[in-house]
């Protein structure tokens, strides 16, 4: 029995982890998927498009966001800043799609603080020197560039533990699905089905006075 309402969850990983990619795929491969499209202050990477990759906004914009409580979580990461806008997370959740939010660390658990049944996911490589690789290949930054997201990976180590579940991305297909399974698997935790088991509860006493 599935609930109506979708599940928040979020993607999260050191950069270069492949998250964009696991996301596309997952978007792609099933149909009971939403992407939270994030605002951000950063300009936009050659290809990316406004509205689909990122809302880009420049920080006086932003800042209105955050005024106007548009937000339902804001960070800072490596000089710019990024955010969840509001109004279309809670409506493909009461659509009952579930709702990827591909965010930074510390949004993510700004986000599970106020949303405590929010499912945590955290992305990572095989290894600290394929991720090197993964910086390296992408082919977009520059050294000083790839060395700040190694440290600032480094540090982000300190959060896996928050984290609901871990998945290895080593192999991109088998990765999708078993963050697939672990998803769908959430709909069925005792949690996350009051509504039902209170609804079965008042039929079965209404049975049992009948007989």
């Amino acid at each position: 029995m599935r609930m109506s309402r979708g599940i928040l969850l979020v993607i999260s990983g050191f950069a270069g982890t492949g998250k964009g990619t696991i996301v596309s795929e997952l978007l792609d491969k099933y149909d009971n998927y939403a992407l939270s499209v994030s605002a951000t202050t950063r300009k936009p990477r050659p290809g990316e498009v406004d509205g689909v990759h990122y809302f880009f906004r420049t920080v006086d914009e932003f800042q209105e966001m955050i005024a106007k409580d548009a937000l339902l979580e804001y960070a800072e990461y490596v000089g710019n800043f990024y955010g969840t806008p509001r109004g279309y997370v809670e409506q493909q959740l009461a659509l009952g799609r579930d709702v990827i939010l591909e965010i930074e660390m510390q949004g993510a658990l700004k986000i599970k603080e106020k949303f405590p049944e929010t499912l945590l996911l955290f992305v990572v490589p095989p290894s600290a020197e394929t991720l090197k690789e993964r910086l390296q290949g992408r082919g977009t930054e520059s050294k000083e560039v790839i060395e700040k997201r190694l440290s600032r990976a480094v540090e982000e180590t300190s959060y896996i533990r928050q984290y609901d579940y871990l998945v290895i991305n080593d192999d991109l297909q088998t990765c999708v699905e078993e963050l697939h399974g672990i998803i769908q698997s959430e709909h069925f935790r005792i949690s996350r089905n009051e509504t039902f088991i209170e609804k079965l509860e008042t039929q079965l006493r209404k049975l049992d006075k009948s007989v």
